[in-house]
């Protein structure tokens, strides 16, 4: 039968125009049973292109962030038995895929001629083990029948859950970038753009730290002076892709203080619990808790003025911040995100100041706060940072909602 373009298109949403042929052997799904007619033969099976798996693979990203049904990202990579067996070894890692696979589990080359991947949608957290098993111990079964256990062996087959569980490493990061291609394969198109943030980033933290250095000196007397403990407070924040690294800040408070009082706010904060009268009748919730007990005299001094920022410069120096972008947040907020919350952290490296800081600052709901790093994110460019940096000293000056 002849192929047409709309072929295609209909089997990206899962069905297609042309009749599956009958194949021999029962194939099950784990979530349900699979009749052989649901199945199609490899010679019809559409793989598509990487360009537009990659497509599919962010699209469904965002429909799983925001119908909360989330998928699974089957990798079979055949990179170290392409350089003797090319022309045998895909097409059997093709057909194995295609038996053990349904018509509505979209397959594409991940990487073109080397890694082919499958989606499997709407997998539940329960399910991930067991479509796991099934799927290596089938296409394993297959391959080792074809090519032997030798050449099968070289194949790696990974498995990976959106959204990925944070609390373990992959690799220096928290996030699995195999599920985010497109973040961290930047476009080559704005590499000259990131360099110039970079150049500014630079600079401006290298001004900025010889500008201060009177007030380093100042404020490092005035917190020794009047409490006992460090000058400077070291936490562990996350960056992009969920890199941790310390965070600098002047100490503002008691060094004895229980962590766990501002823990439990941002928990409720995030879920949305705090009612308006957090602050008093007629404003708003802020992110921030307002007369805090454990912020010392100067501390407040130096929250309201924002001076307890300055040795950030130092981490916008190191390249682990940037002059402008998302807030890093706390790693224990992170239990309370949801999944489209977390790309606030992924898309671009947190900043000092930003959206957030300069048009809501802590008199935003937390969701208003996240809308508006992910509205800097994909909108961002050197001159909106220019913008923003101009724009910074009159919203520290007003001092709304800081605390």
């Amino acid at each position: 039968m002849k192929k047409v373009a709309g072929n295609q298109g209909s089997r990206l949403f899962g069905f297609s125009s042309q009749h599956p042929r009958e194949v021999s052997g029962p194939r099950e799904h784990p979530k349900t049973s699979v009749r052989n007619e649901d199945l199609l033969p490899l010679e019809t099976r559409e793989v598509l292109d990487e360009w537009m798996f990659l497509r599919v693979l962010r699209w469904e990203r965002r429909r799983a962030e925001r119908y909360q049904k989330f998928f699974m990202l089957m990798l079979v990579d055949a990179g170290q038995t392409l350089a003797t067996d090319k022309e045998r070894v895909l097409p059997e890692i093709r057909a194995a895929v295609s038996h053990c696979t349904r018509e509505t589990d979209l397959v594409g080359w991940y990487q073109k001629g080397v890694v082919l991947g499958v989606l499997f949608n709407e997998i539940s957290q329960g399910e991930k083990s067991l479509l796991e098993n099934r799927m290596r111990a089938g296409i394993v079964g297959k391959l080792r029948a074809k090519l032997g256990a030798a050449q099968t062996n070289q194949i790696l087959i990974s498995f990976h859950f959106f959204p990925e569980g944070w609390d373990q490493r992959n690799g220096d990061t928290w996030a699995d970038s195999k599920l985010y291609p497109d973040l961290f394969k930047h476009d080559d198109g704005k590499k000259i753009s990131r360099l110039l943030k970079r150049a500014i980033d630079i600079a401006g933290s290298i001004m900025a730290i010889a500008l201060f250095s009177p007030a380093f000196l100042v404020i490092s007397v005035a917190i020794k002076l009047s409490s006992k403990g460090p000058v400077l407070f070291r936490q562990e924040r996350v960056g992009q892709y969920g890199r941790r690294f310390t965070f600098l800040k002047f100490r503002s408070m008691n060094c004895a203080n229980d962590a766990g009082i501002h823990r439990d706010y941002v928990r409720r904060f995030i879920a949305g619990e705090m009612g308006s009268g957090t602050t008093g009748p007629g404003k708003n919730v802020v992110f921030k808790i307002t007369n805090d007990p454990r912020v010392t005299r100067i501390g407040r001094f130096l929250r309201k003025t924002s001076l307890d920022e300055l040795p950030q410069f130092l981490n916008v120096l190191s390249g682990e911040m940037s002059l402008v972008g998302p807030r890093p947040p706390i790693p224990y907020e992170l239990e309370s995100y949801k999944a489209w919350h977390r790309r606030r952290v992924l898309d671009v490296k947190p900043g000092i100041t930003g959206l957030w800081q300069v048009y809501g600052r802590s008199k935003t709901t937390f969701d208003e706060m996240v809308r508006l790093d992910l509205r800097y994110a994909s909108t961002w460019s050197p001159w909106l940072d220019i913008k923003i940096l101009l724009q910074t000293p009159r919203a520290v000056c007003l001092g709304e909602g800081a605390f």
